[in-house]
């Protein structure tokens, strides 16, 4: 071969590797600059098959986004938060489900996050996702979403919450009353006096909720505000200050709860509210997942003894 024809093949070589994308750690993503950029991540696996599965629900959230028709762009990033600094980029949310407390992957990222909330940007936490440490954490997030989970202050309870009526708003678009079993986080630590906190889903929690004094079980102020019968907001969405928006919603414990399509309409209508799109008129439409897709993606193995028709009685349930 000639020194000239080597030379013009190690410059096509150069161009190519030159114009290649970057490959990153996120799992899935459609790109357009006329699109809003959505972005989910997903915690590390947590708790045991079919719960807190952060992967496989970002996955399906995103995969509902695009069933939508809406004009998005998906990117989620799985088992915490992404490597590469760049990864937030022009995203127009930021959508966070995982564990929290002290484990919150966003705790180290609590100044960039708060760069990039300061420029308008929509930030949404799902389930234990909306507890972190009280003080420099918990006021972010009352700035960012309006409330919190605080330790010593709200409660973690099984319990199946009954909406039975919503508030006039975007995210409720297309939501009929419902009721249903998940880990319903409640008594959050909101903004004094709820200043632009809009409350999406509230249902009345049995006293028999609060259970014996402990940091997420049970205190004398939960205990008075749930035998008052006072409504809990386990839903609810903010507009700040800085032209952004937020919400936390406190469920998602159970995978198989997003194919209830009320549950799942209400977090899609917040994600897309939340990226500053305007929800459609009848909430944002998605399939509802078959029990095939809702096994799709899982952390761990199925047990041996795990039975279909435990996830089939509750879909035919909502039906």
């Amino acid at each position: 071969m000639t020194k000239s024809r080597i030379l013009k093949l190690s410059v096509s070589l150069l161009l190519v590797l030159t114009v290649a994308p970057l490959v990153t750690d996120a799992n899935e993503t459609t790109a357009s600059k006329d699109k809003k950029k959505i972005v989910l991540v997903a915690g590390p696996r947590s708790h045991s098959y079919g719960s807190h599965e952060h992967n496989a629900g970002c996955l399906l959230l995103a995969d509902a986004l695009r069933q939508s028709d809406l004009s998005v762009e998906t990117v989620v990033y799985q088992n915490g938060w992404p490597k590469h600094t760049d990864a937030l980029d022009g995203a127009d949310t930021i959508i966070v489900f995982s564990d929290g407390a002290g484990r919150h992957p966003a705790i180290p990222h609590l100044d960039q996050i708060d760069k990039l909330a300061k420029t308008g940007i929509g930030i949404g936490m799902i389930h234990f996702a909306v507890e972190v440490p009280k003080g420099q954490a918990g006021d972010h997030f009352l700035d960012w979403i309006g409330g919190y989970f605080e330790l010593d202050w709200s409660v973690n309870p099984h319990w199946t919450a009954k909406f039975a009526k919503f508030p006039e708003h975007p995210v409720t678009r297309g939501l009929t009353p419902f009721e249903i079993d998940d880990e319903w986080y409640y008594h959050m630590r909101f903004r004094e006096g709820m200043q632009g906190v809009t409350p999406v889903l509230s249902a009345v929690a049995s006293p028999s909720t609060v259970r014996r004094d402990g940091g997420r079980s049970g205190n004398p102020a939960v205990r008075k505000s749930a035998e008052a019968g006072q409504p809990q907001h386990l839903c609810w969405v903010t507009e700040r200050a800085d032209g952004g928006r937020g919400f936390g919603f406190t469920g998602g414990h159970w995978h198989w709860n997003w194919a209830n399509d009320n549950f799942r309409k209400v977090v899609l209508n917040a994600i897309v509210w939340s990226a500053g799109m305007e929800v459609p008129s009848g909430g944002v439409s998605s399939k509802t997942p078959s029990i095939a897709e809702l096994k799709t993606n899982l952390d761990e193995a199925e047990p041996a003894n795990f039975n279909d028709d435990q996830i089939r009685k509750l879909l035919d349930q909502w039906q």
